[in-house]
Formats: C-alpha cells, sequence, structure tokens
C-alpha cells in the first residue's frame, strides 16, 4: 500500500488515494519537477509479477500517450520504481458517467448527443492510429463541470485485452457494454468500440441499461442473442434519427455497424436537423445471426481455463475492467444450453407438422389502432380496449393548440397503424396552448439558457458558428426562433455560439515572426520574440510557442515566440578566414618593399 506522502521515482509525491479496483490503484499525487497535481494509477500485485502483462502494458501506455485531443485524458509518463508499474495522466476534477447517471437518471437528448459528439470526437483521434480502447463505459468517461468530457485508461484496457495475457474466462471489459463477437470468443475491431458507445448512449437516454442478468453469463448471452430493446418503446417523443444512431452502433453484425468513430461522429453532428427528426427506421443491410456454436465453444473453454486455475490455488482478480465467469454460472449455462437444444429441436418439429397441416394457425392478425383524437381518456381507454390492445397506465403530456385540455392528442403507436391485439398503446393527453414565448438570449451564457429552457420542456441545440464580433467562449450570439416567439413543449430551439478561434501550430515550419504578428495582431494579442543560437530548421522560422497549439487565444494577453537563428560559424572556417587575412597582408608587405626598392 502506497502512504500519503511517498513519492514515486522521486518526483511524483502521494497526496491521496482517489480510487481502487481489481488491476490498479489511483492516487492523486504532486509533480514535484514540473509543479502540478497529477493522478498516479498503479498496477496491483498480480499483475506486476506477470512479465509479459508489463511489458505490454508498458508499450500500450506509451502507445495511448501520443494521443492528443481536449477529449481524451493526457498520458504524461509510464515508469517503474522498486516493482511498482504505474503511468501518470493528467488530473480530472470531475465524476464519471456513472455517477452522472445514478444521480439524474435520464439525460436530454441534447445532452445526450452533445456528450457522445465528445466521445466520438476523442475516439476519432484513436480509431484514426488504429488504437482500439475495447473498454468504453460510463465509468471510464469523465465528466467536468463545464460540460467537457475526458476519456480515461487507453493504455490499460489495451494491454488487458492481450490475449496472450488474459484468461478465457475473462470477459475484458465491463460486461454490460461487452460486444457480442468478444463475448463470443473473437478478437476487437474498431467496430467493438463503436458497440459499447451505443450501450453507453442507450443507458445515458433510458437511465438504464438495455441488458440486465444474474451473472455475467447471462448478460453476455443477451448481449449475443437478444435484440436491443427499442429506445423508442422507452422514449416515444425521442427522434427517430436518434432511435437510428443506436440501432446501428448496436449491431450484432459489425459489418451493420459504422465503420469508425468518425463515421458515428459525423451522423450525430446532423441528428438533430429538422429534416432527420423523422426520417424513416433503420434497416441493417447484412443478417444479425449470430453462430451459437461458437458461443458454447467460448463458454467450453472458459470452464476449462476455470479448472486449471482452481488447480494452481490461484485466486480470480477482482472486477474492475473485465466480470469473472465463474464455475457455476457455467455450470447453470451449459445445463440452459441443453435444455434450450433440447425445446429447440421439439419446437422444430412441431412448428414444422403445424405449419404443413394447419398453416392458419401459424398466423396472428394484425389490427389497426383506433384513432382516438378528441376523446377524453376514459372514452379513449374503453375504446382501445375494446378493439383489442392495452393501455399504459401513464399517459404523456403533449400541449395543442386544437384539442382542448385533457383530451386525447394521439397514440403512439400512432392511429391507423396495425398491431398485433394486446400491444400496449400508450395515450398523449393535451395541456392546451401550452406555449413558451422565448426573450433574447444574445449575450447570454448558452449553458444557463439551456437548462432554463429545457426545464420548461423545450428541446436545445448548441451549434458553433463563426463570428467577428465576439469571440467569448460560450456565450450566445445568435438565436433561432428569435425573440418573442413562441414555441411548445417538445419544440427545437437552437442557440448558436462562438466557433472560438484557438492558436494554430506556430512550429510547423511555415511560419516567421512577422507572420505571427500578422496573424494575432487582429486578436490584439502581443508578441514576444526570442531568438535560439542554432536550429535544424530554417532561419527565421518558428520553433517554440509559449501557448499550446489548439489553446483558445483571448484579446489583451501575450505569447513568447522562439525563432531559429543562422549556425555561428566553425573555428575551421575562422582559421580559414585568419589565414587568407595574414596571406593578404603578407602581399601588402611584399608589395611595399618592392615598390621601396624601386625608389
Amino acid at each position: 500500500m502506497i502512504m500519503k506522502g511517498q513519492k514515486i521515482s522521486d518526483r511524483y509525491q502521494i497526496i491521496k488515494s482517489i480510487g481502487e479496483g481489481g488491476m490498479a490503484n489511483v492516487y492523486l499525487a504532486y509533480d514535484t519537477i514540473l509543479d502540478r497535481d497529477v493522478a498516479v494509477k498503479v498496477l496491483r500485485g498480480d499483475l506486476s509479477g506477470d512479465e509479459k502483462f508489463v511489458r505490454r502494458f508498458q508499450r500500450e501506455a506509451l502507445s495511448a500517450s501520443s494521443l492528443s485531443h481536449p477529449n481524451i485524458v493526457e498520458v504524461y509518463d509510464v515508469g517503474e520504481d522498486h516493482g511498482l508499474y504505474y503511468i501518470v495522466m493528467e488530473y480530472i476534477e470531475g465524476k464519471h458517467l456513472k455517477e452522472l447517471i445514478k444521480k439524474r437518471g435520464k439525460l436530454t437528448v441534447s445532452e445526450v448527443v452533445d456528450i457522445m459528439l465528445q466521445i466520438t470526437d476523442g475516439m476519432s483521434v484513436a480509431h484514426d492510429s488504429y488504437i482500439i480502447h475495447r473498454d468504453i463505459k460510463p465509468q471510464n468517461i469523465m465528466i467536468l463541470e463545464n460540460g467537457l468530457v475526458k476519456i480515461t485508461d487507453f493504455g490499460i484496457s489495451m494491454a488487458m485485452n492481450a490475449t496472450q495475457l488474459t484468461q478465457t474466462n475473462s470477459v475484458m471489459g465491463s460486461v454490460h457494454y461487452l460486444p457480442p463477437e468478444q463475448a463470443s470468443g473473437k478478437g476487437s475491431s474498431l467496430q467493438s468500440d463503436i458497440y459499447s458507445m451505443g450501450i453507453v448512449m442507450y443507458e445515458l437516454l433510458a437511465g438504464k441499461l438495455p441488458y440486465k442478468g444474474d451473472n455475467a453469463v447471462e448478460i453476455a448471452l443477451k448481449h449475443l442473442k437478444e435484440p436491443l430493446p427499442s429506445i423508442k418503446e422507452e422514449l416515444p417523443n425521442i427522434p427517430q434519427s436518434i432511435e437510428n444512431i443506436i440501432i446501428k452502433a448496436t449491431a450484432k453484425n459489425p459489418k451493420n455497424r459504422y465503420v469508425d468513430a468518425r463515421e458515428m461522429h459525423n451522423d450525430l453532428m446532423t441528428c438533430l436537423d429538422e429534416s432527420r427528426i423523422h426520417e424513416p427506421k433503420i434497416e441493417l443491410p447484412y443478417p444479425e445471426n449470430i453462430d451459437e456454436t461458437k458461443i458454447t465453444k467460448a463458454l467450453k473453454n472458459a470452464k476449462i481455463e476455470e479448472k486449471k486455475k482452481e488447480e494452481k490455488n490461484k485466486e480470480p482478480a477482482e472486477e474492475i475492467i473485465a466480470h469473472q465467469i465463474t464455475q457455476n454460472d457455467l455450470k447453470k449455462d451449459n445445463k440452459l444450453l441443453i435444455i434450450l437444444a433440447s425445446i429447440f429441436t421439439f419446437l422444430v418439429v412441431a412448428i414444422t407438422t403445424i405449419v404443413v397441416l394447419v398453416p392458419a394457425m401459424t398466423t396472428n392478425k394484425e389490427i389497426f389502432i383506433p384513432d382516438v383524437t378528441n376523446q377524453t381518456v376514459e372514452e379513449a381507454i374503453a375504446n382501445l380496449q375494446n378493439a383489442g390492445f392495452n393501455v399504459a397506465t401513464e399517459q404523456q403530456q403533449a400541449s395543442s393548440e386544437e384539442i382542448e385540455f385533457g383530451k386525447v392528442v394521439k397514440t403512439s403507436p400512432l392511429a391507423g397503424t396495425k398491431r398485433t391485439k394486446g400491444t400496449e398503446i400508450t395515450l398523449f393527453v393535451s395541456e392546451g396552448d401550452a406555449k413558451v414565448t422565448l426573450e433574447n438570449y444574445v449575450g447570454k451564457n448558452y449553458l444557463e439558457i439551456k437548462g432554463k429552457l429545457e426545464a420548461l420542456g423545450v428541446q436545445v441545440v448548441v451549434e458553433k458558428k463563426d463570428s467577428k464580433e465576439n469571440n467569448e467562449e460560450n456565450i450566445i450570439i445568435e438565436q433561432n426562433p428569435g425573440a418573442n416567439e413562441k414555441v411548445s413543449k417538445g419544440d427545437y430551439v437552437t442557440l448558436y455560439i462562438p466557433e472560438v478561434d484557438k492558436y494554430p501550430d506556430f512550429t510547423s515550419g511555415s511560419y516567421t515572426y512577422d507572420d505571427v504578428v500578422s496573424f494575432l495582431e487582429k486578436y490584439g494579442v502581443t508578441v514576444n520574440k526570442l531568438e535560439e543560437e542554432t536550429s535544424s530548421k530554417n532561419p527565421g522560422t518558428v520553433i517554440k510557442q509559449s501557448r499550446s497549439k489548439g489553446t483558445r487565444i483571448v484579446s489583451g494577453t501575450s505569447i513568447t515566440i522562439t525563432v531559429a537563428k543562422k549556425p555561428e560559424k566553425t573555428s575551421e572556417n575562422n582559421n580559414n578566414n585568419n589565414s587568407n587575412n595574414n596571406n593578404n597582408n603578407n602581399n601588402e608587405n611584399d608589395e611595399k618593399e618592392d615598390n621601396n626598392n624601386l625608389d
């Protein structure tokens, strides 16, 4: 156990423990060299003793350190100190998404889209380098007070997924977010991260997980076999474009998913556009069937590895990134598979016989949902029940100019569509003309206005826009609809904030001091200049900048740049020059003597 005040590598002084898990302990520490707080993750005992794992961990953590993006927690250092293997990361003062879900439950559509845009933007950088996270889940995604999202644990999740370093009875990644291909024993791909992000998106919207079970095996089997519950049934008012993104991301067959995070990010960018709100439900092009023989094989392998581990009297590692599948779980699942196989065989024979002899018995007729618009709730319930449908006990509210207060505006599913008898119908009851009058929000903080409008039931979309007049982050520069316009609950209001200008990479080799001055002149930024004596870059070009690439440009501040200077002449050149000067002097003296002789 690392104690408070202890130093790691004579540099990172431990302040306190901020987290413990089955694989690593996390500490808040002070970097005595760079004068900053950092998070230090120290591998625990059994993993530190596995040389193969340690090598993999160090290699993958170093690979993760090459990722530079505002939505990815930065990895500063990877090392070892007297048997302690550690990784030093950016310290984030915030909470992870799981804590947010527990506190808030369901998040609004606009909040979820904003969070997912940040996650997919960060993951796009990783996927561009073909780095797979393999453990995307709310616990590995931090959110700061200002709404900035940070993805954590890249190095560890990649190292833990090494097939040569993991036991087959350890399902890598939290089983609730486990892609079907991993659950069936296949390797990971970029599409594996897409599936996990789709499950996270579902959970953020619904406030709960799509699959639950008594043990890891049961949940994993649901990921393999059961269709994802419809988010539209959970939230009838949700745009179809949102459900389509979840359907595509969580497809069982990786071929049906997004190619990578960037493709998913681009789809999220337009999902709240008015033209996409009521788009058709997506149809997946490839079959979603999973080969059950591979599932059985994976489970058998898991059972064999569990027995080997018992023979060595080793305790399975605690759960942090992986859920352990116990021997009892495997026994229960094998029994379940045998029972299911028997039932399946019987059903195939029975259904075949019935289909051949009495085809009519297999048909389940669908009937039209009656139109109960403008009826009282009592009348609508009676008519729907008489037609053979069930009615949800809870009604949804909807504003309407035409339908008077307390009467039915619409149903879900909609009137006129066909459904089987017994389908549950949800009633939407009129609140009357419950409209919200918009104020002039220009010049105000969008986070404050967004919260107020959403509290009134208005959907808010935030978009960035170029602005020469206002470069202040988070301040509204335009709105649509405008001030004094009226909107109903569920309507969309778009708030535009400035596309904040950020510092480019002046060290790319194309900027000189004059270029930097010219570039920053319009922002009112003072440019201070330093010179280095030597540099391999072209003389006069910028080689260092005090403000990092991607940080916001703020008027009235200053930046210090360093430019390359011509290398000084070598001593050999100086000697040659001196020699030449001496020869010239000697020649001049000889000429003088000749002239004297002539005289």
